[in-house]
């Protein structure tokens, strides 16, 4: 097992033990505020171009189309009452720690697409970064999160898999929890 793979495990059970009461918390407010599940769950693009289950909180109505954010004519008409919370403090990514843990996830790597986002998995797929395990955060979070368009954003990508190490990691950790504190590259 590998360092990386080894430090992904110890982390998110830390994790999921320090947060089981903000999960259920949140859990609570998800399903007072609104109607359905209060978890999202959907297909992305793993290691290989792979499709696997990705947990999220949910933070839209449950007839939201199954498209990016960015791509809805107005995003805000389906966002739920505590969903702009959720995602501007990146609360709703709490339930990727069980994708961290069964290794469908790291805590660092490329983003995983959407498994309908092809003009992405395709320039991806090009560069290598397809090889990789998409993670929590990643170099191209840390420069810009959704503002980048895509050919930048796998610029990012490519960059991170030609230099990926465990100092390198950790610095994408730090620069993303100021990122995270701060709210900053968040437009939806």
């Amino acid at each position: 097992m590998s360092a990386k793979r080894s430090f992904d495990i110890v982390v998110s059970v830390i994790l999921l033990i320090i947060l089981i009461i903000p999960v259920l918390m949140i859990g609570i407010a998800i399903k007072l505020s609104s109607k359905g599940p209060f978890l999202y769950i959907s297909d992305r693009v793993g290691r290989r171009n792979s499709i696997f289950r990705m947990y999220k909180f949910r933070t839209m109505n449950i007839y939201t189309p199954p498209v990016a954010t960015h791509l809805l004519d107005n995003p805000d008409l389906y966002v739920t009452p505590i969903g702009n919370f959720l995602r501007k403090t990146s609360l709703d990514e709490i339930p990727q720690l069980l994708n961290i843990l069964k290794g469908d996830m790291s805590f660092v790597g490329p983003r995983p697409a959407l498994y309908n986002q092809s003009d992405l998995i395709k320039l991806r797929t090009e560069r290598g970064v397809h090889e990789l395990v998409p993670g929590l955060t990643g170099w191209a979070q840390v420069n810009g999160r959704d503002e980048l368009p895509i050919p930048v954003k796998v610029e990012f990508d490519d960059y991170y898999r030609s230099h990926q190490s465990f100092l390198f990691d950790m610095s994408i950790i730090f620069k993303t929890c100021f990122k995270v504190l701060n709210k900053e590259g968040v437009s939806h």
